[in-house]
């Protein structure tokens, strides 16, 4: 199944959500505010991009069909593999978020922009769930739960350029 979300930051510069983005109090902060109740941030720099790893345990907020199968608690790992400016100032990421023990993930890339005086963030992304007949209808749950982490995180964000 595609995901494909956009956010835009108004009046902030690539630069500045870059370094939000690759920030490890703020990705750590970020956990908390989403309700996370237990997690691990780590940043490292690599040339001139980062890598930023995310493990949370966090409510499986979805229906009660696909809870029986996950439990009442799912935990995530996020991997963003930030590149360095292109010429334009641009920046991507290979971004991969997989539910650890169950067969879900989206896997995908994260576009950081200039735009209108602001900075447009994007991800695109392929949600797949390995599991015969039930796969297709978790689906669109798993990526409804990866858009409501974005929007969150992104909001979070918005509140601290």
């Amino acid at each position: 199944m595609k995901l494909s979300e956009k956010f835009s930051y108004q009046g902030s510069d690539v630069d500045a959500v870059y370094g939000l983005l690759v920030d490890q109090a703020f990705r750590t902060e970020s956990c908390a505010n989403q309700g996370a109740t237990d997690y691990e941030v780590t940043v490292v720099p690599s040339g001139e991009g980062a890598t930023v790893t995310i493990v949370r345990t966090q409510d499986a907020d979805m229906p009660d069909f696909v809870k029986k199968l996950t439990g009442s608690t799912v935990k995530v790992k996020q991997t963003e593999v930030w590149s360095g400016p292109d010429g334009s100032g641009n920046r991507t990421a290979d971004v991969k978020v997989s539910i650890i023990g169950q067969p879900a993930e989206m896997v995908g890339k994260a576009k950081l922009f200039a735009k209108d005086g602001g900075a447009d963030f994007t991800v695109d992304g392929d949600v797949t769930v390995k599991i015969p007949f039930l796969g297709r209808k978790i689906e669109p749950e798993v990526a409804k739960a990866i858009r409501a982490s974005l929007r969150e995180e992104v909001e979070y964000g918005m509140s601290k350029l």
